[in-house]
């Protein structure tokens, strides 16, 4: 699977990562905003090295959606890209990031 980091400006002027599949899609983000670029970098290249030690649960959102986060000792690092209508399909695309976003481009 190839995937590519970007570090972007949100609506409202902060910056965040996102994490994208060779055909586009969004696959993750950072599930927050940062003050500066350079603090949405570092985060990204945080999650690229620790993306496959990290650990990742799967939970039903307020929507009835199934979504999984990535977290590194109590601090979520990543959070989905999409909702998925069961727990079995987002627990799959957690193990791609988790496995996949170590090799990814950009960060």
């Amino acid at each position: 699977m190839s995937l590519r980091f970007s570090i972007q400006p949100t609506q409202n002027a902060q910056w965040s990562w996102w994490l994208y599949a060779g055909n586009g899609e969004m696959v993750a983000w950072a599930g927050e905003t940062f003050v500066t670029s350079t603090n949405a970098q570092r985060a990204a290249s945080a999650f690229k090295v620790g993306a496959l030690t990290a650990r990742y649960d799967v939970y039903l959102d307020t929507a009835g959606s199934w979504r999984w986060r990535a977290w590194r000792s109590s601090n979520k690092v990543a959070a989905s890209g999409e909702a998925f209508t069961s727990q079995a399909n987002a627990q799959r695309a957690a193990t791609n990031v988790q496995m996949n976003a170590g090799g990814a481009t950009g960060a």
